[in-house]
């Protein structure tokens, strides 16, 4: 009987681990009910009981930005699966937020990726409501302090990344500023991962132009900073995620940080994500690992990359079928001012993994 308890006990601690360390993240299930509500009254901070007490404080200062929130929460979750629909794992898991499976709810690589982009989105969303004139707190992002060009002069309405880092490092970090959230190894990598997306965005400012004069000459241009879209963001944060490194925590000097596993020689970099765990290969369902497996995924005959039907079917083999798939064609351009298309149909043949 004594045995059984422990067994239990166990698995419960396992069970409030994995809780504990995927708290950071629980704001991307706002996707759930955040919609639903106006976000004009303080009582609505509460439809989410994953919120820590200072992102409620937060959201109760600032109830105007959690519109943005709520669209962060989206974006994250449909960025992430488009971002990953050429590899084995998918980030199919963050659909069920605020509840995660391991390969999220652990330190894991994956558990960086998603890290870095939701810290990333929150603020580039903020960041660009600010300068649609959405958020009353805000506005236009200050103009450069680079001199102007000749051919070019400073004005429009850049985004506002100065408050979009601000507050969205607020409403990111909140859950790992406390020691209920985890231990302290995983809290450090995710405040690392989180300031590797958000650095991300830094990098992913750039000058846009409208141009002004007779005939569209351009002899004058109004330029302003502007952020990328995500998707590239989320591209950049793949290319980190692929080269992530594998940390561990130790004592350096008079403290504990993280440093690579393999090269602990140097510190870690604050342009690389860092993940404690390493991943399962993602080829056969296993809930234990948080895999979903890649039966009946869709592959690519011919490609050499990873969505290709030997690496996304683990050498199991695939399946063809052929689909009829209708399609605009013909279209014709009426003057003035309208096309007209016929639909087509072709037949395709798809692969899907054993």
């Amino acid at each position: 009987m004594k045995i059984m308890e422990c067994m239990h006990f166990l698995v419960l601690l396992i069970l409030v681990s994995s809780m504990e360390y995927c708290t950071a993240i629980h704001w991307l299930g706002l996707t759930v009910n955040g919609s639903s509500v106006g976000w004009n009254q303080t009582h609505h901070c509460k439809l989410l009981d994953g919120l820590v007490p200072d992102q409620l404080q937060l959201c109760r200062r600032n109830l105007e930005l959690m519109q943005s929130i709520v669209h962060a929460a989206k974006l994250t979750k449909l960025t992430c699966q488009k971002t990953f629909t050429d590899m084995r794992w998918n980030c199919t898991s963050i659909e069920s937020a605020p509840h995660f499976t391991p390969d999220l709810a652990k330190g894991t690589r994956e558990s960086a990726f998603v890290f870095s982009l939701a810290a990333a989105v929150v603020s580039h969303s903020i960041a660009r409501a600010c300068a649609s004139g959405d958020l009353p707190s805000c506005s236009c992002g200050p103009a450069p302090a680079e001199q102007a060009g000749p051919d070019f002069r400073w004005g429009g309405c850049g985004d506002n990344l100065r408050y979009g880092l601000q507050m969205g490092s607020a409403f990111s970090d909140a859950p790992m500023k406390s020691s209920r959230s985890g231990a302290q190894a995983v809290r450090l990598m995710h405040l690392h991962n989180n300031a590797v997306g958000r650095q991300a965005l830094v990098d992913a400012m750039e000058t846009k132009c409208k141009c002004h004069g007779v005939s569209g000459s351009c002899s004058v241009k109004t330029c302003w900073k502007g952020l990328h879209d995500i998707n590239d963001i989320a591209a950049d944060l793949k290319s980190k995620y692929l080269a992530a490194t594998k940390v561990i925590h130790r004592h350096v000097g008079t403290r504990k940080q993280l440093v690579p596993r393999e090269l602990d020689v140097r510190p870690v970099r604050e342009s690389e994500l860092v993940y404690l765990i390493s991943s399962p290969d993602y080829c056969m369902k296993n809930e234990k690992h948080g895999s979903f497996g890649t039966q009946d995924r869709q592959c690519n005959k011919t490609s050499n990359g990873s969505d290709s039907c030997n690496l996304m079917c683990c050498g199991r083999g695939y399946n063809a079928y052929t689909e009829t798939v209708v399609e605009r064609c013909q279209c014709k351009y009426h003057w003035c001012c309208y096309v007209t298309c016929k639909k087509c149909e072709r037949t395709v043949e798809r692969y899907v993994c054993k």
